[in-house]
């Protein structure tokens, strides 16, 4: 029996889940794939423990939230223009909605946007989100209430709109 059976059909199985949590938390594809890459290559070494009783999609997930912050830590902030430059494309008006919410969410701290896209994009309690962030259920709630306060005050243009139009 080899070390790592079922890792391959565990990724098989996850892999588009975990690249759109991936994808939510860095809000770029070509570094989610970096991302979620760098993440399977730690979970492979923990497989055999994982494979035997252990929870290998909350876990794998904490790591993702764990790297993505720590990926932040060391990175150099973008220094945003205050005028974008103008493609000469026109959006409609989810298109425009969903451009506004990823540059607010890029706003949040770290943990924040962790908490964002765990609770209202991969659906999870908040029991669940603080088993895979590992804190407690009230700081999970605390920080999301944060969170949404934030997103309210940076975007309150996108306070009506439902998530279900924005995630599309």
């Amino acid at each position: 029996m080899d070390r790592h059976d079922g890792f391959r059909e565990f990724v098989l199985a996850r892999q588009q889940s975990l690249m759109r949590t991936a994808y939510l938390l860095t809000g770029d594809a070509h570094l989610a794939e970096d991302l979620l890459q760098s993440v399977l290559a730690k979970v492979v070494g923990h497989w055999p423990k994982l494979s035997k009783g252990g929870n290998p999609e909350a876990y794998t997930r904490k790591a993702l939230v764990n790297q993505y912050i720590a990926w932040k830590r060391r990175s150099r902030p973008e220094l945003p223009s205050a005028d974008p430059p103008d493609s000469g494309m026109s959006y409609d008006d989810a298109t425009l909605d969903r451009i506004v919410l990823r540059r607010v969410l890029a706003k949040l701290t770290c943990k924040q946007r962790a908490m964002i896209v765990l609770r209202f994009w991969e659906d999870l309690t908040e029991a669940q989100t603080a088993e895979v962030l590992g804190c407690s259920i009230g700081n999970v709630k605390s920080q999301t209430h944060h969170a949404l306060a934030r997103l309210r005050m940076l975007a309150p243009e996108l306070v009506d709109v439902r998530m279900e139009e924005v995630t599309r």
